[in-house]
């Protein structure tokens, strides 16, 4: 039936069927955020916890039709890979926007310190992570993962399933190699999160983007397995792309991260 309907169109784009993923997801968002607060002000961990599960299974209900989509339809011509990137390019550009958030609010306190935090910057008080310890170890482990993640999309484009894997494994595990050194370093950082401006502005930007680190390996995990099970062709790989873009963006953004709030607020 799919490829009866497919051979009756009459123009290369997808009119994709209605789904409850995005509702799902959005209750998910809300359920997460609300038990985030409640988490936060130690009320209840099970909403936070109940609302990451909710988005995660709408994740995956929609990824798996989006590949069907893709790898059993064949719904994936030019034209709608041509607008999954600009989908995926403005998503990232939404993502710079969320970020930016984070590093305006650090900058408005650091060039307008007040009494709070002794009218210096950083404030007074606090013992830093020094920048050239393990966030300059991370910084290393980032830069390193851009270059896999790229050897692994030019070895796709070159046909060569092996380097592939290769380059998209050693990228997992840098990833994940970097997740445990920053919870490393949160597990003996001498400041909490409720220790004013600048423990607040460190945690949120520093943990969203471990977050953003952790959805990526994810991705990139789930391309491995698709390039595993030769779902993947030099003419049809748009979820590698898309993977390979979103990784590149963490990179820049941990880049940013680590020349602001480690390198110029430290004095050691």
């Amino acid at each position: 039936m799919a490829h009866d309907t497919h051979a009756q169109k009459k123009h290369p784009y997808h009119l994709v069927n209605p789904s409850p993923w995005p509702l799902t997801t959005s209750l998910g968002v809300l359920v997460a955020a609300v038990g985030a607060i409640l988490f936060m002000r130690d009320i209840n961990a099970w909403v936070f916890a109940a609302g990451m599960i909710m988005i995660l299974a709408s994740l995956i209900g929609w990824w798996k039709d989006v590949f069907k989509e893709g790898d059993i339809d064949r719904e994936h011509t030019p034209q709608v890979q041509r607008g999954l990137k600009i989908g995926m390019a403005l998503f990232i550009v939404s993502e710079v926007m969320f970020f930016g958030g984070f590093f305006w609010s650090y900058f408005h306190a650091s060039f307008n310190p007040t009494e709070v935090t002794g009218g210096v910057w950083p404030p007074k008080g606090l013992n830093l992570i020094d920048p050239f310890d393990l966030p300059y170890l991370n910084t290393l482990i980032l830069l390193l993962s851009g270059t896999t993640v790229t050897w692994a999309h030019h070895a796709l484009l070159d046909a060569d399933r092996k380097s592939t894997l290769q380059g998209l494994g050693i990228t997992i595990l840098l990833g994940l190699v970097f997740s445990c050194v920053q919870i490393f370093e949160y597990m003996h950082a001498t400041f909490a999160f409720k220790g004013g401006i600048y423990p607040s502005n460190f945690y949120m930007a520093t943990g969203f983007h471990g977050a953003h680190v952790l959805m990526g390996t994810i991705f990139l995990i789930v391309c491995w397995f698709r390039v595993l099970n030769n779902k993947m062709t030099i003419s049809h790989h748009i979820s590698f792309e898309a993977a390979a873009w979103y990784w590149h963006f963490v990179d820049v953004v941990w880049l940013f991260l680590f020349v602001s709030i480690y390198w110029m607020g430290y004095q050691g």
